[in-house]
């Protein structure tokens, strides 16, 4: 997650996600919180084992939709509580897309890439010390693929034809097609015991093999996840971690500056500025995740069918005053979805949308009056002061080109069912994040690029087959794959059904007292090493 930006999806590894040294349990007497409740104490000298680690989080998990891990709740639980079968770095560089061993130990890839051999890890066992076998693999990659459960990936799922289980330490994976984002899902599916699948999918029941387990819950005030004694890469330091649920910013930023919260990833930029040199905090630049701010279109809507509406709106938005006014200069404004890492970067393209109101202007007129445009609401989350000036700026700079707009807040569950059911009423206004991947990925499966089926509504044979030829292109860093990406960047900006605003860094703030914390390439936290100094 970005700032306090709800991700569409807002990546270590999740808990555990790198092998960890087993060592011997101690526990500090009774339950350690960072002073007590208090303000933050001095930098921390002393290493105790025991301690609980508080996350703030604005939204409450929605435990029905943790394939979306879209938030800081769902995040949480996806990266503590449920591993993956491969894990990718989080390096700003194309060599973190190299397949890490998380549940899946090592693995072999057929010449023709339609079989790859999972060879599992041993001696793992899920939170109610059920064994894990291929069996759980299996179930949890043809649940994933059922697209009624939104799983970002669920096209690339669905091409693996059949999971051979006859050996219980080996998953031996067919697939219809050869693609090259294949170790992106199995970095990205939650492997799940294949006995308890309605469970999850009901929201009931969460028996993974992370770090910590799935606890008590209060809904709509907090979480708990008790460490996992048993875990298969040695027991925590930590007695649990307690996702704290705080529904606006501001509070969110009191509670963590007053010691009620330990580590918080949806500070606001001024927030996070305030706290930088400040000893009793940590300020830590999550490398990797990349996520972006954007406003999405509703192709549907009758003031933006026509492409030079929507290209005006593009041409219009000021993304330097929103890169300098809400994020602080603390990123890069941008055109297209690409970290500047990705095969897919283009340094020209990405500045093609800077902001030119006479451009915009010019495509208005050619597609008529803009007084007979419809009102276009622009929608945003509710209690994000972040997302509220966003919109805020882009109905001011749609006013100066006599487009008429109507701020439309929405509660964040109502905002995402949006974004999965493509029922937004015009445009609006989230982060997402899967440009960090291969870059077929964001084409192929995430919500707002799928070529099949996405949240603007928008669909063209000429992305779809651009789509296409970026997902199964043998080598997707290759000369070939080069010129596919620069058609699916053309297609991106010329039919402007996702225009891209900013890129802003991806900071996480930490009390200075705690030590450890690391994340995934999907942003979720990783506690499984974390400890607590007094």
């Amino acid at each position: 997650m970005v700032y306090s930006m709800h991700a569409e999806q807002i990546p270590s590894t999740g808990a555990g996600h790198r092998r960890p040294v087993v060592r011997p349990r101690r526990r500090a007497a009774g339950v350690l919180h960072l002073c007590g409740g208090g303000a933050p104490g001095r930098r921390g000298r002393r290493a105790v084992d025991g301690g609980t680690v508080r996350i703030g989080a604005l939204t409450d998990l929605r435990p029905k939709t943790l394939y979306a891990a879209a938030t800081t709740a769902e995040q949480s639980v996806s990266g503590l509580v449920i591993d993956a079968l491969t894990s990718y770095g989080t390096e700003d560089s194309t060599a973190a897309l190299t397949p890490q061993p998380v549940l899946a130990e090592s693995w072999d890839v057929s010449g023709d890439g339609l079989t790859v051999t999972l060879h599992l890890r041993p001696g793992v066992l899920f939170h109610d010390s059920t064994p894990f076998t291929s069996d759980d693999v299996r179930a949890s990659l043809t649940n994933y693929a059922d697209p009624t459960h939104s799983g970002r990936l669920a096209r690339t799922a669905a091409l693996i034809s059949e999971v051979d289980t006859s050996d219980p330490a080996t998953a031996v994976l067919h697939l219809d097609r050869r693609v090259n984002n294949l170790f992106d899902l199995s970095d990205i599916v939650p492997v799940i015991d294949d006995k308890e699948v309605d469970a999850f999918n009901a929201g009931t029941g969460f028996n993974g093999t992370g770090a910590f387990r799935f606890g008590e819950r209060h809904p709509g005030a907090s979480l708990d996840l008790p460490a996992n004694e048993q875990y298969w890469g040695g027991a925590p330091r930590l007695d649990d971690a307690e996702i704290v649920v705080v529904p606006d910013e501001r509070t969110l930023y009191s509670q963590l500056r007053s010691g009620q919260l330990d580590v918080v990833s949806d500070a606001g930029a001024r927030d996070v500025e305030a706290l930088e040199g400040n000893d009793l905090f940590r300020v830590l630049d999550r490398t990797g995740v990349d996520g972006n701010i954007y406003a999405g279109l509703n192709t549907r809507h009758p003031g933006l069918t026509d492409v030079r509406v929507r290209q005006a709106i593009g041409s219009a938005i000021d993304r330097d005053h929103i890169l300098e006014e809400v994020f602080r200069g603390r990123g890069r404004a941008t055109s297209l979805p690409w970290p500047t890492y990705s095969p897919a970067y283009d340094e020209a393209a990405n500045e093609h949308y800077t902001r030119y109101t006479d451009r915009a202007r010019q495509l208005l007129a050619e597609a008529g009056e803009a007084e007979t445009i419809p009102e276009i609401p622009v929608s945003y989350t509710a209690g994000s002061d972040s997302e509220q000036n966003i919109a805020q700026i882009i109905a001011a700079n749609l006013d100066e080109i006599r487009l008429r707009t109507r701020l439309d807040p929405q509660e964040n569950a109502v905002m995402i069912d949006r974004l999965r059911g493509g029922t937004f009423d015009g445009l609006w206004v989230l982060g997402h994040s899967f440009a960090q991947y291969t870059p077929s990925t964001l084409s192929a499966s995430a919500f707002l690029f799928n070529s099949e089926k996405n949240a603007s509504n928008f669909l063209d044979d000429n992305y779809a087959t651009d789509a296409t030829d970026a997902w199964t292109v043998a080598d997707p860093d290759g000369p070939e794959a080069s010129t596919i990406y620069r058609r699916l960047n053309k297609d991106l900006l010329e039919d402007a059904f996702i225009l891209e605003l900013v890129a802003p860094d991806s900071p996480l703030v930490t009390t200075s007292a705690l030590h450890g914390v690391t994340w995934s390439k999907r942003s979720e936290l990783d506690l499984a090493h974390a400890y607590l100094t007094e």
